[in-house]
């Protein structure tokens, strides 16, 4: 596609994605790599990849986030890297912009990429989410994932960075209950956080923290202009949060 640019090791770490996988591994034919750390799936996922072998397949017990990654991180053959979630896709233009970065990546040692979120198949232009971007190409000897953050992992970057103008396109959730249940899983590992800092759940974190996360991304970040689907992200958002110390409550019984 574009030659001459460094080797990238593309990065994916999966969960019963039989639906996405077959898909995202055609989609990452620009990578000199292909690594996949599958946390034991049960379903068709690793029956898929296999069939790939151009694909480097490795199963690893998932503990949380950050240390799926940082584990993730020492599997590859080459320093720079794209970590890509089993539910997003590189459009083309984004694909020739990473290569292009990488010809040359001056001292950038990371780059951040703005996501378009779908839910539905039908794009989300607000509900908190138009301004979100995240590290997706980087130098791994410049980087770590902060360990203790369980979910919405944090990565440590030594150096240099740049936001690319293209977007990576993320598929959110397909229906109600796959997002919810994805919710109430993020709530059981951020309650794992928030438990090893002793936190103790009172009336502000059940009920005023979730209302304003339902206000503050349908209201002040515009998510009623995404119609149904933005009150229904909306509010799945809000529960997760009250949901977090729901589990937290639990831990400390």
């Amino acid at each position: 596609m574009i030659a001459n640019h460094k080797k990238l090791s593309a990065l994916i770490i999966t969960l019963n994605e039989e639906d996405r996988i077959e898909k995202l591994i055609a989609n990452l034919n620009f990578a000199d790599e292909i690594v996949i750390i599958d946390s034991y799936s049960t379903d068709n996922t690793v029956a898929i990849i296999k069939k790939h072998p151009q694909v480097k397949l490795i199963q690893h017990r998932f503990e949380n986030f950050s240390k799926q990654r940082n584990f993730a991180l020492k599997q590859v053959q080459n320093d720079w890297v794209l970590f890509i979630d089993a539910d997003e896709i590189i459009p083309e233009s984004l694909k020739l912009e990473i290569l292009n970065k990488l010809k040359n990546p001056n001292d950038c040692v990371a780059f951040k990429i703005f996501r378009q979120f779908y839910f539905k198949d039908k794009p989300l232009n607000y509900s908190g989410w138009q301004t979100d971007k995240v590290y997706r190409v980087f130098n791994r000897k410049n980087v770590f994932f902060e360990p203790t953050k369980f979910v919405h992992e944090t990565l440590n970057v030594n150096g240099a960075s740049e936001t690319l103008k293209e977007k990576l396109i993320h598929f959110s959730y397909n229906n109600y209950s796959e997002y919810k249940d994805k919710m109430k899983h993020y709530a059981s590992l951020r309650a794992q956080e928030l438990h090893a800092k002793k936190l103790k759940p009172n009336f502000f974190h059940f009920h005023i923290k979730p209302l304003y996360r339902f206000i503050n991304h349908y209201i002040i970040r515009l998510g009623f202009l995404d119609g149904k689907n933005g009150y229904i992200i909306c509010k799945l958002n809000a529960y997760g949060v009250k949901q977090r110390y729901v589990a937290l409550k639990k831990l400390n019984s």
